[in-house]
């Protein structure tokens, strides 16, 4: 077990600034010891900023230098396996953005030699540990909506201007970088949270289309399934709508109430009940990712455990590919 928890972070981009990079100096018995970014300038901007004192543009110099004990990976999933791989055959204990990789098959990769060396492998799929998130749990297992009968996903917005003017592609909309398209960034945080909740998803099926013709990948998908505890699901996303039927929305619904919440907006859990509405504050930490870097933290200094890691957030990305595979087959 590991005393001091000494990060580096591969790709110190926009997740990094306030999400997750402060938070590794905030837990005790951690601290970010240096960063990497192709970009050198940038990176020693970074490192500048945020009191980081080392930093470099090569990935390899950070995973095996000496001062170096865990790795953060905050690349486009596309690379996660090469540097997680690298990081976890060097004995570094490995944390990556989520989704995990990808491909399923990019992620199994990771899973097996995490495995096969002994390294632990998280991933940050970090609203298993927000209060706000914790709550629809409680309540599901408090038994406050009674049985679970089902879940009903919908996302739905209008494509950014850098989505549909850019003349360069961004990475979220090239499936070698990010596995698909948007769906993908986006969903993987829903799917993981009631993976959960309810435990895995034994069937899946899903369509995805490209409607609105601003890129080459998926901008529509729908998708239904069931879970092993017998909760069955639906959802939708879409990309390219009208203002109008912008929707961040998922309904939890029971044999005695119904909980309602938004996936990325925040507002209040609402459970309706008896004919009442009470609503619960979401209560993010300042660096939303604070509270699972603890527990990530905590495991490797061996006194306590995580909930998000290479195991759990492998069955995502299989849910994934599953409900868009037929789109890239065509």
């Amino acid at each position: 077990m590991l005393k001091r928890i000494k990060w580096g972070i591969i790709g110190c981009g926009n997740v990094t600034e306030v999400k997750s990079g402060p938070a590794f100096n905030k837990v005790e018995g951690s601290q970010l010891q240096m960063v990497m970014r192709r970009d050198l300038e940038k990176a020693e901007s970074y490192a500048n900023r945020h009191g980081v004192p080392s930093f470099t543009n090569d990935a390899d110099e950070l995973i095996n230098h000496p001062d170096i004990n865990a790795v953060y990976i905050a690349t486009p999933p596309g690379s996660h396996a090469e540097y997680a791989i690298k990081a976890m055959q060097a004995g570094k204990a490995v944390y990556v953005e989520k989704p995990m990789a990808a491909t399923s098959e990019q992620a199994l990769q990771m899973l097996n030699v995490s495995q096969q060396t002994g390294v632990p492998l998280f991933v940050a799929y970090y609203r298993r540990t927000l209060p706000g998130f914790l709550k629809v749990k409680e309540l599901i297992e408090s038994d406050a909506i009674g049985q679970t009968l089902y879940v009903n996903m919908r996302l739905i917005r209008p494509a950014r201007p850098y989505e549909k003017e850019s003349k360069e592609v961004v990475w979220r909309l090239q499936p070698e970088h990010s596995g698909g398209g948007i769906f993908y960034d986006l969903a993987s945080h829903q799917l993981d949270f009631l993976d959960f909740l309810f435990g895995p998803i034994k069937t899946v099926f899903g369509v995805a289309a490209n409607r609105g013709g601003y890129y080459e990948v998926e901008d529509t998908v729908s998708a239904s399934m069931q879970f092993e505890n017998g909760v069955v699901g639906n959802g939708i996303w879409s990309f390219v709508s009208h203002k109008e039927a912008e929707e961040d929305i998922i309904e939890i619904v029971g044999t005695r109430a119904k909980i309602v919440l938004s996936s990325f907006q925040h507002t209040p859990i609402e459970l309706y009940k008896d004919g009442e509405l009470i609503e619960y504050p979401y209560l993010n930490p300042e660096n939303i990712q604070y509270n699972l870097i603890t527990q990530v933290v905590r495991q490797l200094q061996g006194i306590g455990s995580c909930v998000s890691t290479g195991a759990s957030a492998i069955r995502t990305n299989k849910v994934m590919q599953k409900i868009v595979q037929d789109f890239y087959a065509s």
